[in-house]
């Protein structure tokens, strides 16, 4: 037996070897076939201007054969021109596939075989008609259930981009307030939180489904009574929604299928990392996570590692942009001394009195000193800082989004997210901490998709040195020649 199967081994092994053998042969085979062609085509261009010898004593085979390689040549010749090399195949699938997203339809109405009508109607009747890039890119993937990562500039967006997404989530389950919330959406400040909230509302109008706004401020049993009747879609902030979670025994979230958490960078700097990370321990692990943020920061990351699931999708817009702000935005800044400040900004203006501006001041007790000098010298202003009361600071700030033209001075509680519409001017009166924060700054002006906007940040001699943070952080600024208060004024 042992010997039949060795001599059945050696067999096969011989036909392998056979097999590899003709192979070869066909191999070279083809070489020198190529070779000789191209031999030949060689030898016909140097031949071709050489007279030919004709034949008198009929056909010969040696010309017989001749003509049959000719026309096999031809033949050759004209399959390799018929069928489509590699390159320009490649070349093919990129114009196809350029053509493709030059044509793409980005019009919410592309969506209506994933979204409800009643949330296209909402959209429709808002004034909303094509997609921003961010909420192209990211609201197909988050209507499938997935987890994503956004990063795009102030001003692109990003509120319509996760709303849609919730809204349908709970409009496909059928959530009724029974259920209890669905839906969680974190806002770091009361202001934002307010926005996002009446975006809510207006694409909300022909739903059915209960949404509620809990933050610091409010009446605390008056939201927790609501939170006992259910709510559907919710916008908090971090702190409020921690208190309730941790003592409002009504608050019924554990059929949460989804949190959002608006503006992640500014959360965590603020200070509220160690509540984001308890609410995310208190809150069911089996749900959707959207991070949106207007920067990408280590801290934001490691939310991201710890509140999304393994493989999320990361959406960055302007990843390959030049610019870190927009650009329709035009940047220029002024060196002034610290006595002649004051002078530069009141001329500034007054001057422009009559357009909707935004100062911002680094302090709280800055913005208090120069709303009560400005009103004293006849020039009108309304301020937003941290130490006002919650009521105060949201009269001012609907005060201002309704008005036409106005001045606001304010600290950076308004520089996140804030949708103002129309405003002219952002002038930063003291430079940021970080180059971070002026991009936020000046992300309330030049919004949506073509947006237009004016931004002047004012440096004393000692501060020229923030020019060069801003340069490594891609911010386009021009330097205004004339440093002139008076002159200042009318040069911008």
């Amino acid at each position: 037996m042992a010997d039949l199967q060795m001599k059945l081994l050696r067999k096969k092994i011989q036909k392998r070897s056979e097999k590899n053998k003709e192979r070869k042969l066909r191999q070279q085979q083809q070489q020198q076939e190529e070779e000789d062609t191209v031999k030949k085509t060689t030898s016909k261009v140097l031949q071709k201007d050489e007279p030919q010898v004709d034949q008198i004593d009929g056909e010969d085979t040696v010309t017989e054969n001749s003509s049959k390689k000719k026309k096999k040549k031809k033949k050759r010749k004209l399959d390799q021109e018929d069928t489509p090399t590699n390159s320009s195949i490649f070349n093919g699938w990129m114009l196809m596939l350029f053509f493709a997203g030059a044509f793409e339809d980005q019009s919410f109405a592309s969506l209506a075989e994933l979204v409800s009508e009643n949330t296209l109607k909402g959209i429709k009747e808002m004034g909303f008609e094509n997609m921003t890039e961010i909420q192209h890119k990211s609201i197909r993937p988050l209507l499938e259930g997935r987890d994503v990562l956004a990063a795009a500039k102030t001003g692109s967006g990003k509120t319509l981009a996760f709303l849609i997404p919730a809204i349908e989530l709970i409009y496909k389950l059928r959530f009724m307030p029974r259920n209890g919330t669905g839906v969680i959406i974190l806002s770091p400040t009361r202001e934002l939180a307010m926005q996002t909230y009446g975006v809510l509302k207006d694409l909300m109008l022909h739903h059915v489904h209960t949404y509620g706004l809990i933050m610091g401020g409010s009446n605390r049993s008056a939201e927790a009574q609501k939170l006992g009747n259910g709510v559907n879609i919710l916008v908090a902030t971090p702190g409020r929604l921690l208190d309730h979670l941790q003592n409002t025994a009504g608050f019924m979230y554990k059929n949460l299928q989804c949190l959002i958490i608006d503006e992640a960078d500014r959360i965590l700097e603020v200070g509220f990392e160690e509540e984001l990370k308890q609410i995310i321990k208190l809150l069911p692990k089996k749900r959707q996570t959207m991070l949106f943020s207007a920067t990408q920061t280590r801290k934001v990351e490691d939310l991201a590692r710890i509140s999304l699931k393994k493989e999320p999708l990361y959406v960055g817009v302007d990843d390959n942009k030049e610019t870190a702000t927009v650009e329709g935005l035009e940047q220029g800044y002024v060196v002034c001394p610290s006595e002649k400040r004051f002078l530069l900004l009141f001329t500034f203006l007054k001057k422009n009195r009559k357009k909707k501006l935004m100062v911002f001041f680094s302090s709280c007790m800055s913005v208090k000193f120069h709303y009560e000098l400005l009103n004293y010298i006849d020039l009108p202003v309304m301020a937003i800082h941290g130490k006002q009361k919650q009521t105060k600071r949201t009269t001012t700030f609907f005060q201002f989004c309704n008005a036409d033209s106005g001045i606001l001075l304010c600290t950076d509680v308004a520089a996140r997210g804030l949708d103002i519409p129309e405003v002219d001017w952002i002038v930063q009166y003291d430079p940021p901490d970080d180059p971070k924060e002026y991009i936020h700054r000046v992300g309330r002006t030049a919004r949506g998709i073509n947006g237009i906007g004016h931004a002047l940040l004012i440096l004393r001699p000692e501060e020229l040195g923030f020019l060069r943070f801003l340069k490594q952080a891609k911010v386009p600024l021009k330097p205004l020649q004339d440093n002139d208060p008076k002159h200042t004024s009318k040069s911008i």
